[in-house]
């Protein structure tokens, strides 16, 4: 038998997968965590402008 080089496809392609695999990883952990960030919503309504007492019930 001869010695023939062996060819290094599979692992390149397995290589590939997994990077393919954790930037798709990280794209989507990055995207949930934007999601689950806070709004900036006022807590208090702002002063009446007419500067009149608010009616209360």
């Amino acid at each position: 038998m001869t010695d023939k080089p062996k060819s290094n496809t599979a692992r390149n392609a397995a290589i590939a997968a997994a990077g393919a695999i954790g930037s798709a990883a990280i794209a989507a952990a990055l995207m949930y965590a934007s999601k689950r960030k806070p709004k900036n919503e006022p807590t208090q309504p702002g002063p009446i402008p007419s500067g009149e007492p608010p009616e209360t019930d």
